[in-house]
């Protein structure tokens, strides 16, 4: 029995049919003080292994990618006092 995989752009909802995705996810910019980290945002070419790891976001090209630094940098303007989140 085959196995198939599929997966969706996280901002505009298409369907992986093709290459040239793109993988993000948020992770920290240690500051000198625990309380000087920073959330920064890290973007890398597609690799299926890396697309099942918990918070990565699916990305179908540089215009998605765009709009979710987009959004990802409102966010950090609306909370400038944020810090990493610490699971």
């Amino acid at each position: 029995m085959a196995y198939s995989e599929s997966y969706a752009c996280d901002v505009c909802g298409k369907k992986k049919e093709s290459d040239g995705w793109w993988l993000a996810w948020v992770d920290c910019f240690p500051g000198q003080k625990p309380e000087e980290d920073q959330p920064l945002i890290k973007l890398t070419r597609w690799q299926t292994y890396h697309a099942h790891s918990d918070g990565v976001k699916h990305l179908c090209g540089a215009r998605c990618a765009g709009t979710m630094m987009d959004r990802w940098m409102m966010e950090q303007h609306a909370d400038p006092d944020a810090h990493c989140q610490t699971a």
